[in-house]
């Protein structure tokens, strides 16, 4: 079977490059702000499909930040028996 379109790239034995060279990857502190933005991205991804933050129903900045900030203290009490489990 040839290899070509449609192919899975793990079976092509090719590798995926990225767009960052190594000049910015190859430090310890890359890694670490990948892990945290991951982590960062999970909050704002449950706020927007469990909360309030896909669309807000407030005007004025004060109001939205305090919505905001509900979501914020809603997410972390969700987390509370994971972290006391752990």
């Amino acid at each position: 079977m040839p290899i070509g379109v449609g192919t899975p790239r793990r079976l092509t034995g090719k590798t995926r490059n990225s767009a960052i060279d190594e000049r910015t990857t190859r430090h310890n502190g890359y890694g670490m702000s990948q892990s945290r933005r991951a982590m960062i991205e999970c909050i704002f991804g449950w706020g927007k499909q469990h909360g309030t933050m896909r669309k807000t129903k407030h005007r004025g900045i004060a109001r939205v930040a305090s919505d905001f900030l509900l979501n914020l203290i809603a997410y972390n009490l969700i987390r509370i028996p994971k972290l006391l489990a752990a």
